[in-house]
């Protein structure tokens, strides 16, 4: 009995100190002085460990100001239950920490408040959506099961496409199935993901699926990136940078969380009216409005919100020979 109160006690303590350095930890990185410049009349500023580099962007609110770590947990509140397949993998200090990267360069740090929540809304949408493990009956309803997993569970293939084995070619072993955030699938795109990021993911793919810093980064860096030249990034859509042209009008793409669909996934999901696929992406991206206190109203109306009528940017094979 003695020994048992003594454990609790010392379990008590050990919590107590934790939470003591986390807020220690946090204090110390809030009173991170922020520096100014101006240079051509544009205001430059750099928050340090947050949003680092002379930025127009780090002038404004970062991610932490306004996400915090009891949002991520209401967003993904069952990631952790038992039946899900990437318990204890996924966390807020990941996220933020992946995300810090891409904030000097606008990410969750364009245009006011409420964008910039929007933004951070809509790329977990997608995250929540493309990890669930959520169903019809599942507890706490199938939109609460969002980063469930972190990797393709049954790969029917290896993924190697040898187009690109001059460019990204294969490691022998290695298999380029989905894993991360926003799934990463084929040797050329772990090979692209790979460059960008300075991490040889051709030769070691598996990085994805045990680093969770390292599978959002590449996540908000397929967020950030154009697919093609002269195309939009799914940020610049969703923010408002894109300018559409008059094909992109004629073929119903216009700036808004429905062409940041039109982008990463193309036809799989857009230009097929209310299909399931696009739908549960959009539920994802509203009920996470929802949590974050923000109203739908501002998703706005079905065609920007949606890519149902939408002609995809880059058809696929398979798209093209059946029309």
């Amino acid at each position: 009995m003695e020994r048992a109160k003594r454990n609790a006690i010392v379990a008590i303590a050990l919590v107590i100190l934790a939470v003591a350095a986390a807020r220690v930890e946090a204090q110390q990185e809030s009173n991170v002085k922020t520096l100014v410049k101006y240079k051509h009349g544009k205001k430059y500023c750099d928050k340090g460990w947050e949003c680092k580099g002379w930025s127009i962007y780090c002038c404004n609110l970062t991610i932490t100001d306004y996400f915090q770590t009891y949002q991520f947990e209401n967003l993904f509140s069952k990631r952790n239950s038992p039946v899900a397949h990437a318990v204890g993998f996924w966390d807020y200090r990941s996220f933020i920490a992946a995300a810090a990267l891409f904030e000097p360069l606008g990410f969750g740090t364009t245009g006011n408040k409420t964008t910039q929540m929007m933004e951070v809304a809509a790329f977990l949408g997608h995250v929540g959506s493309k990890t669930s493990c959520g169903y019809g009956v599942a507890t706490g309803g199938p939109l609460a099961w969002g980063l469930c997993y972190n990797h393709e569970m049954s790969p029917m293939q290896s993924y190697w496409d040898d187009y690109f084995k001059l460019t990204y070619p294969c490691t022998p072993g290695a298999d380029y199935y989905g894993r991360g955030a926003i799934p990463i699938f084929w040797n050329y795109n772990y090979g692209a993901v790979g460059e960008a990021l300075k991490v040889d993911l051709l030769s070691h793919p598996e990085y994805i699926e045990q680093n969770a810093t390292l599978a959002f980064q590449a996540a908000i860096w397929r967020w950030m990136t154009p697919i093609k030249k002269y195309q939009p990034s799914a940020h610049d859509a969703f923010v408002g940078n894109w300018k559409p042209t008059k094909n992109d009008t004629l073929e119903n793409r216009v700036p808004g969380f429905g062409t940041t669909m039109n982008i990463l996934y193309g036809d799989e999901v857009c230009g097929q009216g209310d299909v399931d696929t696009m739908n549960n992406i959009v539920s994802h991206y509203l009920y996470y409005l929802d949590l974050l206190g923000l109203t739908r109203d501002q998703a706005g109306p079905h065609e920007p919100l949606t890519c149902a009528e939408q002609v995809s940017f880059n058809p696929s094979s398979k798209a093209a020979s059946s029309t």
